[in-house]
């Protein structure tokens, strides 16, 4: 006995037996049971849905030698004969093999003919859209008034291809695909049926790579199957489609989490040896953190379409949603920019340690265990330099109790910028009882031991020698701090360093405050410890210089008269560029028959020339229809011009919406329950 494929062994043989689509079988059963019959359906949806099983369906509910109805017998002859391919009133015709017209009306000149056993002649034309145009017209007028007798079942992949005037001639119903969940749930119940052993994920795999199709699925099922000696086991089935372990995304993704570069590595190792396509394993791993993401917005909205649900949630419990957002934010860039690396699996290395390398150190959620120490100092810097006389340039001060263990731990030259000594000019004016010491000569700083070149990066502020093995500093000049820390320490400018203003050192107590308390200086909130390190050691800083105010115009009077119709008259004249400016500058002056005279704003002066009031005369002589002649004189209007009456109107609009948003109830609420701020400059009405 010769062997029949899962595909149609399984097939549908009436509606109760069809998996999904159940918002197409409503309307038929409906139709079928009240005989509402329509003359032509048209099925479409993607491959192996059931495009096909529905129309020979609908065939047997037709000719059905106990009746017309939704349930078949399946046991007459019309039914077996329809299951087994042979009835001869249903004519089945493939489209992409019969695209000519000749074909088409060759097919329609038999459809005037009574059906020779049935009730109905069902021609049913698969792949509709490959016919051609000329076959669209052939079938136009049969389709919309067939005989009594026929009926038209039409399927297609690609409705956009068909006309619409084959589309308004049928009933569509659009077919959806399979969701993995309905392909694993068919072929656990196909598989138990034919007692074949299986293992659920190789049911998720297989469910996937059919992507949307029951029949793929179950020819992939026939495939494994073949391949894993009558029974379906997940790792057969991962080596048969070429698939990359899902688990090992997982493993990546928990190296990941946990910041450790050796095994996140060891993981990427492991899928190499499988040869995978990197942008596909970037592409997965997205996909997780697309459902981690889903998860913790809402755990409920998680399908189980991978099979993993536990580990999605699992993984949304240790992951920080701010870091979720940020891997997929990397990933989905890196994926863009893995065609551009010269090797696709360094790219996708790089994108880890991208990850890994920029991922939120202080965030709560952050997994405790440090990533390895890679021999880079951890200290953190100012972006900004100090520069200093001659155009050289230091680098920049560590900031806090980062610079004190860093400069305590590390010889004098580590941070000097440069072994040159500074120039004697731009030196400072030490206080009297400080040695003068060399350049390099290292120095203490709130009791920190720094190099006299970073003790001078902060403007003004003298420093005592550190003790050295035969002299010790007098203990005036050493500077003894007993506040914590200052938390961050800016390059402060160099002042004014004149001999006749020596730079002064004031030693201020702190008063005792919390480190979480501010001071307020000039209306800004500064830090306690930043404000006992300016009282330290004071800089003084000139006081800005005020801008001149800016003289204001005085407003033009309103335009009257002759102005007032200029003011009309502009907006007809259709004028654009350079003479459009022009024209919005000037106003009326006088009118004398033919003879016209125009102020110009002098201003203007400079975009004026006789080109612009030749264009601007002919645009009044084509609006007039006559000739008129055209003076412009530079004075300074007297009223208001339409550049100036544009621009009184705009600031009017501009008031008005500026009023219109402060009298807001609910701005207003905002302002005085959270102190909310209105930025200036933001606010832009509507052009109406």
């Amino acid at each position: 006995m010769s062997y029949q494929v899962l595909a149609r062994k399984w097939r549908p043989r009436s509606f109760r037996e069809m998996i999904g689509q159940t918002h197409v079988l409503k309307a038929l059963i409906n139709a079928l049971d009240s005989q509402r019959l329509h003359h032509a359906y048209l099925f479409t949806g993607t491959r192996g849905v059931g495009k096909t099983t529905i129309a020979r369906i609908i065939a047997k509910c037709l000719n059905c030698e106990t009746g017309i109805g939704s349930t078949p017998c399946g046991q007459c002859s019309v039914c077996r004969e329809i299951d087994e391919g042979r009835f001869v009133d249903l004519i089945e015709v493939d489209a992409a093999s019969r695209t000519k017209v000749e074909d088409t009306r060759e097919l329609l000149d038999n459809v005037q003919y009574a059906p020779t056993r049935g009730r109905f002649k069902v021609y049913l034309i698969d792949e509709v859209h490959m016919l051609s145009s000329h076959s669209f017209n052939a079938l136009l007028k049969t389709l919309e008034e067939p005989p009594p007798h026929v009926k038209f079942l039409l399927a297609t992949t690609d409705p956009q291809k068909l006309p619409v005037t084959i589309l308004s001639r049928c009933l569509q119903f659009a077919l959806k695909s399979m969701p993995p969940e309905r392909v694993v749930e068919h072929l656990t119940h196909v598989l138990g049926a034919e007692g074949i052993p299986f293992e659920a994920d190789a049911l998720w795999l297989l469910g996937r790579a059919a992507d949307g199709s029951m029949r793929d699925a179950m020819s992939l099922t026939d495939q494994a199957i073949a391949f894993g000696e009558g029974r379906v086991l997940a790792a057969d089935v991962r080596a048969m489609l070429g698939t990359l372990d899902h688990g090992q995304v997982y493993g990546v993704l928990h190296a990941l989490l946990e910041g450790d570069a050796r095994a996140m590595l060891e993981a990427v190792r492991q899928l190499a040896e499988q040869g995978p396509d990197w942008s596909g394993v970037l592409a997965e791993m997205l996909n997780v953190l697309h459902r981690v993401a889903i998860a913790q917005a809402l755990p409920e909205a998680v399908d189980n379409g991978n099979g993993d649900r536990e580990r999605v949630l699992a993984l949304a419990q240790a992951l920080p949603a701010e870091d979720v957002q940020f891997y997929y934010q990397m990933g989905l860039i890196g994926r863009r920019d893995l065609p551009l690396a010269p090797d696709p699996r360094g790219g996708f290395e790089m994108v880890l340690l991208r990850m890994l390398a920029f991922r939120p150190a202080d965030a709560g959620g952050a997994p405790d265990r440090p990533l390895k120490d890679l021999g880079v100092c951890t200290a953190t810097a100012d972006s900004s330099s100090a520069s200093v006389a001659d155009g050289q340039t230091v680098a920049p001060v560590a900031s806090g109790a980062a610079l004190g263990e860093s400069l305590a731990m590390s010889p004098p030259s580590a941070v000097t910028a440069s072994p040159e000594p500074m120039p004697s000019q731009a030196l400072p004016a030490l206080p009297a009882g400080v040695p003068d010491l060399p350049w390099d000569e290292p120095m203490q700083v709130a009791g920190t031991p720094v190099s006299e070149s970073a003790a001078m990066l902060v403007g003004g502020i003298d420093a005592a020698p550190a003790p050295r093995e035969a002299e010790t500093a007098p203990e005036s000049a050493v500077l003894e701090r007993q506040s914590p820390s200052v938390r961050e320490v800016a390059a402060l400018p160099v002042g004014d360093r004149s001999p006749e203003r020596p730079s002064a050192l004031v030693v201020a107590e702190e008063p005792p405050l919390a480190d979480d308390d501010y001071y307020e200086v000039d209306g800004d909130e500064v830090d306690v410890e930043a404000y006992a390190y300016l009282e330290a050691f004071p800089v003084e800083v000139p006081a800005p210089s005020k801008p001149e105010p800016e003289l204001q115009a005085e407003p033009a009077a309103p335009a009257t008269g002759l102005a007032a119709e200029w003011l009309k008259l502009f907006q007809q004249l259709g004028l654009a560029g350079m003479t459009a400016n022009i024209a919005a500058n000037c106003t009326l002056a006088r009118v004398e028959g033919s003879h016209w005279l125009l102020h110009l704003d002098p201003a203007q002066a400079a975009l004026f020339n006789g080109t612009q009031q030749r264009r601007l005369n002919e645009a009044l002589n084509q609006y007039h229809g006559r000739t008129l002649k055209l003076d412009i004189e530079l004075r300074k209007p007297e009223q208001e011009t339409p550049a100036q009456a544009a621009a009184r109107q705009r600031a009017e609009r501009q008031r008005q919406a500026e009023a219109s948003i402060q009298a807001d109830p609910l701005i207003r609420q905002m302002i005085q329950q959270f102190a909310a701020v209105i930025r200036d400059g933001t606010i832009e009405p509507l052009n109406t």
